[in-house]
């Protein structure tokens, strides 16, 4: 979601909803807009503070100072424009349910789209393994460079683990901590990707064995 989400007015009435919930410092008002919109839009401080500034001068919120922390809240003006605009708000909410949920699907498809990477690449290995076996002969026995070649398999394995768990765990930590909201079925999802591509190494070592 970009800052375009908010067209002409609103975020004006926008910022009246999160006052309705409660007062709000400026610091506030950013990490709420940046929660709700899923870490997409974080709001500059020059964008927030004039539109607080006309909202007080049309007598809509009020602010006090309090300390170093100016706290603003809605009035019963604020609040019965609020009212009168309550559809105008329901369309914005509904367009930032949209922009998480999209959100969360390109989550999943980022996850299931190297979950396939990974499984097409064991997939071929076992394929390259087992075309090598057959070609050995019967009476072989395993050779020390044949110990070689699997230990290098395996730290290559390891390898690729190791990137698709980084990779994973920075793309999700990225977007909580950008205030996101992380579904339960994406980890689901995960978790049975996961699990899916572990059987599916079993499966291959055992054809091998066969």
């Amino acid at each position: 979601m970009t800052p375009a989400v908010f067209s002409h007015g609103d975020l004006r009435l926008y910022l009246l909803s999160l006052l309705a919930e409660s007062p709000q410092h400026g610091y506030g008002i950013i990490q709420a807009l940046t929660d709700r919109t899923g870490g997409t839009y974080t709001p500059s401080a020059g964008t927030i503070y004039p539109r607080l500034a006309k909202l007080e001068e049309e007598g809509l919120v009020t602010k006090t100072i309090d300390g170093r922390t100016t706290i603003y809240a809605i009035t019963d003006a604020g609040r019965a424009e609020l009212a009168a605009r309550e559809g105008d708000l329901a369309g914005i909410e509904s367009g930032l349910a949209d922009s998480v949920r999209l959100i969360a699907n390109e989550v999943r498809q980022s996850v299931q789209d190297a979950m396939k990477s990974l499984r097409a690449d064991l997939a071929s290995a076992a394929n390259d393994e087992r075309t090598a076996a057959s070609a050995r002969p019967s009476t072989t026995t395993t050779t020390s460079p044949e110990r070689v070649t699997s230990r290098e398999q395996v730290h290559r394995a390891d390898a690729s683990i190791n990137a698709f768990r980084a990779r994973v765990r920075t793309d999700l930590r990225t977007y909580v901590a950008r205030g996101g909201v992380l579904a339960e079925q994406v980890v689901t999802e995960l978790e049975d990707a996961l699990d899916a591509a572990a059987h599916a190494v079993t499966r291959a070592l055992g054809s091998l064995e066969r």
